[in-house]
């Protein structure tokens, strides 16, 4: 049996929650703990789940379809800002729901307590995402208007979401990752990697993280603009992530 197969196995075992439901905790001023993992340990990570995890039903399937757009500087000052560990630290990105074509302007910000905040608006399009409100959004958020920054970097990826029994929070499961380079015109993907992402308020007990030390599935960041930037754009600054891409290379691999 392939992976993909078993992966899909393991997830139709999970009982469904809708996204009525899950209103009730958008957690839009939360902690994130990511993890970096491959499929193979996915797969056993759903089964584990099985009675303590809800599995999120939309559009007739568990596995939603995302397309997001990063918008930055010319001199890259997002990228960059990532890139030397600065925080507080920020992130334009559009994002449309594939499922629902429903399409958002966001920023994201994350302060130096570990804190991230989104706030976002909705808009007609990818293609017309800075037309209308967005410069006022963008100029009260991060004090730049439409006209300093460009798209730079789009990624297309496949996400599970996972609901605790007790809905105290959320985990995002990200694969199948995909860019695209608006500057350089180059393509590439993840691969086998998979990203997990613990989504909470605060330090909440989380049922999710005995499971992954279970599996020896351990912290690690992982930035979907900073990583995709990197693969597809050669002449950029990213001293500091060649440690983390040799990382990600032997977590795909790994069984």
């Amino acid at each position: 049996m392939d992976i993909d197969t078993l992966i899909a196995q393991q997830l139709e075992q999970l009982q469904p929650i809708t996204l009525p439901e899950m209103k009730e905790i958008r957690l839009m001023n939360r902690t994130d703990t990511k993890f970096v993992t491959n499929k193979e340990k996915l797969a056993k990570l759903l089964e584990l789940c099985q009675g303590q995890y809800y599995a999120q039903f939309n559009a007739g399937s568990k596995i939603a379809s995302y397309k997001t757009t990063y918008w930055d500087t010319d001199d890259h000052h997002f990228f960059m800002e990532h890139h030397n560990g600065r925080a507080p630290r920020q992130k334009v990105r559009v994002r449309t729901y594939m499922d629902s074509l429903d399409t958002f302007l966001e920023v994201k910000t994350k302060n130096n307590h570990g804190r991230t905040k989104k706030k976002r608006i909705l808009v007609a399009s990818q293609e017309t995402a800075m037309e209308g409100e967005a410069n006022d959004f963008l100029m009260g958020l991060v004090h730049r208007p439409t006209s300093d920054i460009h798209p730079t970097v789009q990624n297309q990826f496949h996400r599970i979401t996972l609901v605790n029994y007790g809905k105290t929070e959320r985990l995002t499961i990200d694969f199948d990752v995909k860019f695209h380079n608006y500057e350089t015109d180059e393509d590439n993907d993840v691969g086998n990697l998979v990203v997990v992402e613990l989504k909470r308020d605060g330090n909440v007990f989380s049922p999710v993280l005995a499971l992954l030390r279970r599996l020896r599935i351990k912290p690690c960041g992982f930035s979907k603009y900073c990583i995709g930037t990197v693969m597809t754009n050669r002449r950029i600054k990213q001293n500091n992530f060649k440690e983390k891409m040799i990382n990600y290379r032997k977590i795909s691999k790994a069984q």
